[in-house]
């Protein structure tokens, strides 16, 4: 099992950043090194106080870091998670 670590409190995003947390399912939506777009994928780590940017681990066991939501798009109840905060920042 791999360690993961915990977001720093103080990292905010900018308007349009993924807002992820670690265990938070991912979808690849372009071609990355070793991983086909569309791949599954979970955060392991989340960092960045400007640039909020992701380590994932994709289902073929590619562990890629600096990932953001020009990489990665979240999927399942990760994607139903962040469409209820937007709603409820509106």
């Amino acid at each position: 099992m791999a360690t993961t670590w915990k977001p720093h409190p103080l990292a905010k995003p900018h308007p349009n950043q993924l807002e992820l947390d670690r265990g938070d399912k991912v979808e690849s939506t372009v071609e990355l090194p070793g991983v086909p777009v569309g791949s599954q994928g979970v955060v392991m780590l989340a960092n960045g106080f400007n640039w909020l940017r992701y380590r994932v681990r994709f289902e073929n066991d590619v562990e890629l870091s600096d990932l953001d939501g020009r990489n990665i798009k979240p999927t399942g109840r990760t994607a139903r998670k962040l469409a209820r905060r937007d709603a409820k920042k509106k």
